[in-house]
């Protein structure tokens, strides 16, 4: 019981914020690829309350909503229910992965962080970007 409940918490506190939060990383390559933007891959645990704190706090902010969905196609990957890629690790969590439409990761980064913070990850991983072109 307390599973389903953990569950379902996490899983409204993802759709309030506002963004759509696929968990198919395959197809968010193929959407950066068509949209001409990068991927921003959250990766977590369903019994990390490090994950929740920043689903709650730092994803919950309008700015941070409006700059992901405007820069980035995401995706939200539980490493205990979904599809993890190889080249990501997925301890300790959470985990964040800046990649692009190939896959390559750009800029990863863990832990919660607040929106200062998290916004100067966005930016770096457009630098890298940059950098890789």
């Amino acid at each position: 019981m307390k599973k389903i409940v953990l569950f379902l918490a996490m899983t409204f506190s993802l759709f309030a914020s506002g963004i759509d939060w696929p968990h198919d990383y395959k197809q968010a390559l193929i959407d950066a690829k068509k949209s001409n933007k990068l991927v921003y891959v959250l990766l977590t645990s369903d019994n990390c309350r490090w994950c929740r704190k920043f689903e709650n706090t730092t994803l919950q902010e309008k700015a941070i909503q409006e700059r992901l969905a405007k820069e980035f196609v995401v995706v939200h990957i539980s490493r205990d229910r979904h599809f993890v890629p190889k080249n990501f690790e997925t301890t300790p969590v959470p985990r964040h992965y800046f990649v692009d439409s190939q896959g390559e990761i750009l800029y990863e980064t863990l832990g919660h962080r607040g929106v200062e913070c998290f916004d100067s990850f966005m930016d770096n991983a457009h630098d890298r970007l940059k950098v890789n072109k």
